[in-house]
C-alpha cells in the first residue's frame, strides 16, 4: 500500500464508510477504489482515469485533491498523467497536415480578405449610383403629387354645391387600433465568460430552466455537482453500456462539471450543445463552470 493510498483509506474509515458505501457515493467501481488504496494503478480502465478517480475519492472523504497530488506526486507514475494524451494528440494533429494542405490553409485567410474588400467596394459604388438616380427623379415625383392633391379638392367643392341643405351622415367611428403584439422572448444565451488552462466559465441567460445532459461518444468519466457541493452524478459513461446522464439544476445557480476525456464527451444545456472554449485535442481533461443568470 502506498502512502497516498493509506491516507485515503484512513480518511474513509474515519468517516465510517465501507468500500461499498463509497462506491455508491462516487459511482466508481469497488475494485478501482481498492486499487487506489493499494497503489495498483495498472488495473485502471484508462490512463486518464487515475487522477480523476483519486480526485473523486478525495472529495468524497473530505480531502483536498490538489494538495494530495502536490504532496504525493512522486507516487503517481508519470505515464498516468493526463499530459501524455495531450502531447500525443498534438503530435498526431501536426503530422496529419501535409505541406500542400498547410500552404492552402495559410493562403485561405488572405483570399477571404481580398474577396471581402472587393465586395465592399462594389456595394459602396452601387449605393452611390442608386442615390444619384433617386435625386434626379425627385422633382418629377413632386409635380405629380401636387396634381393628385388638387383634383380631389375641386371634386369636393362641386359636390358640396349640389348637396346644399341636405343633412350629412355622421362620420363612422373609427375602430380602435389593434394592440401591439408583445415582443418575442429573447433566445437562450450560453456564452464563455472566461477560460484559463483547462478551466472554462460560461454564463447561461434568457431561460427559466437549467438542465445539463452529458453524452458519451466512446468512454469517459464525468461528474456534475452544484455550487454548494451537491453531487448529481459522477461516474464512467460508455457508449456500449450507459451512454448519457441528465441533471436538472433549475433551482441552482451554478453547475461544476469535470470531464475526464473531452474528445469523447458532449455536453448539452437545455438541448443546446456546449462548444468547448478549449479544444478537446489540447486539453483532454477539463473543468467547466456554468453560472445560471435567472
Amino acid at each position: 500500500m502506498t502512502e497516498l493510498g493509506n491516507i485515503l483509506k484512513e480518511a474513509r474509515e474515519a468517516k465510517g464508510l465501507s468500500l461499498d458505501e463509497l462506491q455508491s457515493i462516487t459511482k466508481i467501481q469497488k475494485r478501482y477504489l481498492l486499487g487506489i488504496e493499494e497503489g495498483n494503478y495498472s488495473m485502471m480502465p484508462g490512463k486518464f482515469y487515475v487522477r480523476a478517480f483519486i480526485k473523486q475519492y478525495a472529495e468524497a472523504v473530505g480531502l483536498d485533491p490538489e494538495q494530495l497530488f502536490e504532496q504525493h506526486k512522486n507516487e503517481i507514475p508519470s505515464t498516468y498523467n493526463e499530459e501524455l494524451p495531450e502531447q500525443l494528440s498534438r503530435v498526431q494533429s501536426r503530422r496529419s497536415l501535409s505541406p500542400d494542405t498547410s500552404k492552402v490553409l495559410d493562403f485561405l485567410p488572405k483570399l477571404l480578405i481580398a474577396l471581402f474588400m472587393i465586395g465592399a467596394i462594389a456595394l459602396i459604388w452601387y449605393l452611390i449610383v442608386k442615390s444619384a438616380g433617386d435625386d434626379a427623379e425627385q422633382p418629377a415625383n413632386t409635380d405629380k403629387s401636387k396634381t393628385n392633391i388638387e383634383e380631389p379638392q375641386n371634386f369636393a367643392d362641386d359636390s358640396g354645391d349640389e348637396g346644399a341643405g341636405e343633412e350629412e351622415d355622421p362620420p363612422e367611428e373609427e375602430e380602435p387600433a389593434e394592440e401591439e403584439a408583445e415582443p418575442e422572448t429573447p433566445a437562450q444565451e450560453l456564452t464563455v465568460a472566461s477560460n484559463s488552462g483547462s478551466n472554462t466559465v460560461y454564463e447561461l441567460k434568457n431561460t427559466d430552466k437549467f438542465v445539463v445532459k452529458v453524452v458519451s461518444l466512446g468512454r469517459t468519466w464525468v461528474s456534475v455537482k452544484n455550487g454548494t457541493g451537491k453531487i448529481y452524478f459522477g461516474e464512467e459513461l460508455n457508449k456500449d453500456a450507459k451512454v448519457s446522464q441528465t441533471a436538472d439544476l433549475t433551482n441552482d445557480t451554478q453547475a461544476l462539471i469535470k470531464v475526464g476525456f473531452a474528445p469523447d464527451t458532449e455536453i448539452y444545456v437545455n438541448d443546446q450543445k456546449l462548444e468547448y472554449a478549449i479544444s478537446p485535442a489540447d486539453a483532454t481533461t477539463q473543468n467547466i463552470t456554468i453560472n445560471f443568470v435567472k
